[in-house]
């Protein structure tokens, strides 16, 4: 699978999984303009992509194509904090 292919499959992807876990009763869906990639790499027959949406609910996505069984592996992740930690440099 190409680069480009698996970038429009993610957001196929991530489209559908965020779509099929909101709350019914917002009326709330997204197309795969609300999606996009955050950061992609492809090496040898394998890609992996970060993935998010512009939904204020602090998910995002890790998809990894294994190009030798042919299959997209989803994570989905919450993000519960984000913080800054000062480092004393010497």
């Amino acid at each position: 699978m190409g680069n480009d292919e698996f970038l429009k499959l993610c957001k196929k992807i991530v489209k559908d999984y965020a779509n099929d876990h909101l709350d019914k009763s917002d009326n709330v869906q997204i197309n795969e303009d609300n999606v996009f990639i955050v950061w992609n790499c492809k090496t040898l027959q394998n890609n992996k992509a970060l993935v998010s949406t512009t939904l204020y609910d602090g998910m995002y996505y890790e998809l990894t194509y294994n190009g030798d069984k042919k299959e997209v592996y989803l994570d989905a992740y919450k993000k519960f904090e984000n913080k800054a930690i000062k480092v004393d440099e010497e």
